[in-house]
């Protein structure tokens, strides 16, 4: 069972500081049911690092981010908690994002500190309500490393519209994790679809309007532990922030994203 997709990697923080289980990215994906993908194609994909935590070999990866601004990268509230840090968020010091690096092993790209972090004060654990947060980096990142947020009523959130998540996590749901980005091809599920999977209970609660829910309604395509904070793309603009559900890629239990337009207008509404 999975709570939120950045559980695992605090456990294994825990054991040790060291990295974190191996790579190989999918077999059933992304993220599960994935395939690998070059950085240029989505170069608002950042991870975030803390080798401090979770060691060197994937360059301290331990959850995924989005730019939407030059200097603004959305992730997952959760990821920042304590439980998966295990410190209070400004105390984790080499706290940084990985921007224009595919492969973690590998050089390239930019190391950026994090000069500030925002984390929604409505988040529920309980429910996985209000499940994003905002990291202010240090320095820009290039001009074309942004994606922008799909607004509210954007057709990008119709149910059936086909989208891809994109991260470095579990790519089998046994803890295998990816180097290299991945992503999978995934649908926008109808909130009635997402209700019923989530009515409320340990997992969390689906709140339409606040969240969305993508996958196949066979399952196998989904994201998974370490992917929280990432992505989900439809038509060019950013819909969604991996966020929780109930294992990885299982027939009825789809992922639940934070739903983008909710993010944008509480950002708008002021933080």
């Amino acid at each position: 069972m999975r709570r939120t997709f950045a559980r695992a990697l605090a456990l294994a923080a825990t054991a040790a500081v060291i990295p974190l289980a191996s790579p190989a990215p999918a077999t059933a994906g992304v993220v599960i049911g994935g395939y690998p993908v070059d950085i240029a194609e989505a170069p608002w994909m950042v991870a975030l690092s803390s080798r401090d935590r979770f060691g060197g070999t994937r360059a301290g990866q331990f959850c995924g981010g989005v730019a939407i601004g030059r200097e603004t990268v959305l992730t997952a509230a959760h990821c920042l908690g304590e439980e998966v840090l295990g410190a209070p968020p400004r105390k984790v010091r080499d706290l940084r994002i990985v921007a224009g690096r595919g492969d973690l092993r590998a050089d390239g790209g930019k190391e950026i500190a994090v000069r500030d972090i925002w984390i929604n004060p409505r988040h529920d654990a309980y429910t996985n309500a209000g499940d994003f947060a905002v990291l202010t980096l240090s320095e820009p990142l290039d001009a074309g490393s942004v994606i922008r947020p799909a607004g509210a009523g954007d057709a990008a959130y119709k149910p059936g519209t086909g989208a891809v998540v994109y991260g470095w996590g579990d790519t089998t749901g046994n803890g295998d994790y990816a180097s290299s980005l991945r992503a999978s091809h995934v649908r926008v599920l109808s909130d009635a679809v997402c209700e019923e999977a989530y009515p409320g209970s340990a997992d969390g609660t689906y709140l339409a309007g606040s969240m969305l829910c993508a996958g196949e309604t066979g399952g196998g395509r989904d994201a998974c532990q370490g992917d929280s904070g990432g992505p989900l793309v439809a038509q060019g603009r950013l819909i969604g922030l991996v966020s929780w559900g109930s294992g990885c890629g299982r027939v009825g239990s789809p992922g639940v994203y934070t739903r983008a337009s909710g993010v944008a207008t509480a950002l708008g509404a002021g933080r």
